[in-house]
């Protein structure tokens, strides 16, 4: 596998460096990721995040983080330290604009949860402490730079994700501040109404 990610990140930067970076070689890159984040980034599995409309800065970021173990949490070291290790910075960054250039999958419109979490992404719950998700991810949940899009993702990943930043297993100062003090029942009703599954 990290011959592979090796040898395509190579030939991306071959066709970069030509002036000629091709559709197909960023697909080429892409293909090693296909098997967990799914066709196009499109991911069937909630264990895995949809990449699809990512931010391409987040990505790149996330990439770099993994190569460097600046992420330790389980699912980075047990799924994404290997295969990050071989890519330099440039591949990742042609691998976040290849993601960030396809479809994004669309937030559900009527989870059970979606009209509170609604709410609470927007305007926040000043009583518990707990800022508006829009001043970071969007208004729409459609990221920015490194913020990462979060609309569209899954249910249970994004509750995981939260879960992990309130509790610190996910290190990250703004989000481990903004998650600390959700409830669970605010974390289901965040993922509500940004997910789809």
């Amino acid at each position: 596998m990290r011959t592979r990610v090796a040898a395509s990140a190579g030939l991306f930067l071959i066709a970069a460096v030509s002036g000629s970076a091709e559709p197909m070689v960023q697909q080429t890159i892409a293909a090693t990721c296909q098997k967990c984040h799914g066709p196009a980034g499109d991911s069937d599995n909630p264990t895995y995040p949809r990449l699809n409309g990512q931010q391409a800065d987040y990505i790149a970021a996330q990439l770099k983080n993994f190569r460097d173990h600046k992420r330790d949490d389980t699912h980075a070291r047990g799924f994404m330290w290997g295969k990050a290790r071989t890519m330099d910075d440039k591949a990742m960054m042609a691998l976040g604009q290849y993601y960030a250039g396809q479809k994004p999958t669309p937030p559900q419109t009527g989870g059970a949860l979606a009209a509170e979490g609604e709410a609470l992404y927007h305007n926040g719950d000043p009583g518990r402490g707990v800022v508006a998700c829009q001043q970071c991810h969007g208004r729409n949940g459609e990221g920015a730079g490194a913020m990462p899009r979060v609309a569209g993702q899954h249910a249970p990943y994004l509750r995981m994700v939260l879960g992990a930043f309130r509790s610190g297993l996910r290190h990250n100062g703004q989000m481990n501040a903004a998650a600390k003090n959700l409830s669970d029942h605010q974390i289901e009703a965040l993922s509500s109404y940004l997910s789809n599954d």
